[in-house]
């Protein structure tokens, strides 16, 4: 009981030494242009996390004339510039986070098949379900995701009456690297006037503030996770009486990070909030259309403990070679 823990005041040394040694603050986003090197001589470890949302089927570039994004968009960019990435880093974790189906052709031709192949080959490790994914009904959404190489992660949709939905959907999902332990969790929109209950069928909705709750509950308390990831399809802030990421993060208290989809709302770089604890929630979200992607390096001491991220956010613009 007394005495004292080595390994904690180590672990407070590495925090003080990289948090005012090297120039670097917390809370948790830094956009330092520190030498990284030294790190490895610290023990510490980075895991590189991706995230993209709300493509809508996007699969060649917008166009060029275009109001907002022109030429940008596009998945052979976005599979390049995964490829630059994973060529570079040891720990990636490639996540989207829903709404990637319906708005070109390619949807209504391949009715969302050719989505999930095309992820497979950028590597992704998982997706979670948005609000279109439900358009052709839950036959063909198992269809499609039963050829996926990557996680499906919903928290509050309950696929219990489905039989194929509900062996390939899985409410949370732990990623380790070495002593990195990353637990990842994910909400959904409320479907009441946004999916169509004959597509909707027998699925499930459970309230995603006290869904959140426990599952951030299992992965810290039970499973000991030193980062915590939330897949959202909320949207960014909750309106018409509805909760958003905002509201989440505020309320929350043991998640790190949260992915965020749905309103389109383009974060050019990630931002903090601030949860009941007076601890930084990171927060992203994309656009639409994989327009840009997101990129945030998380570094962890030599135990695993969470220090900061750094991030980086890519435009995804078409270039002619």
């Amino acid at each position: 009981m007394g005495g004292l823990d080595m390994n904690n005041d180590r672990r407070d040394f590495l925090k003080f030494s990289l948090g005012i040694g090297l120039g670097i603050l917390l809370p948790k986003v830094a956009t330092s242009n520190v030498n990284y090197d030294l790190y490895e001589e610290l023990g510490i470890q980075k895991v590189t996390i991706l995230h993209t949302n709300d493509t809508h089927s996007q699969v060649e570039p917008l166009p060029r004339n275009h109001y907002r994004y022109p030429n940008q968009g596009g998945y052979s960019r976005r599979a390049y510039l995964i490829n630059q990435i994973m060529r570079s880093n040891n720990n990636v974790l490639i996540f989207d986070t829903g709404d990637f189906y319906q708005g070109t052709p390619y949807f209504n031709i391949y009715k969302g098949k050719i989505e999930i192949e095309y992820m497979n080959k950028m590597h992704y490790t998982a997706i979670t379900i948005g609000n279109h994914e439900f358009d052709l009904g839950l036959d063909i959404l198992a269809q499609n995701l039963s050829i996926a190489n990557f996680d499906v992660i919903s928290s509050n949709y309950d696929f219990t009456n489905h039989n194929k939905l509900s062996k390939i959907v899985k409410p949370y999902k732990i990623y380790k690297f070495d002593k990195i332990k990353i637990g990842v969790f994910a909400l959904g929109i409320d479907p009441t006037g946004l999916i169509d209950p004959n597509t909707w069928g027998n699925t499930k909705y459970k309230e995603p503030m006290q869904t959140a709750a426990e599952m951030t509950y299992i992965l810290k308390k039970n499973y000991k996770c030193d980062l915590i990831i939330c897949l959202s399809h909320l949207g960014y802030k909750g309106d018409d009486g509805k909760i958003g990421d905002v509201e989440i993060a505020k309320a929350s208290s043991n998640i790190d990070i949260i992915l965020g989809g749905h309103s389109h709302t383009l974060l050019p770089k990630p931002i903090s909030i601030y949860n009941r604890d007076k601890k930084p929630v990171i927060i992203t979200q994309n656009a639409y259309a994989g327009v840009q992607m997101t990129q945030l390096d998380c570094y962890f001491n030599s135990s695993g403990t969470f220090l900061f991220a750094d991030n980086r956010t890519e435009k995804i613009i078409y270039k002619k070679v």
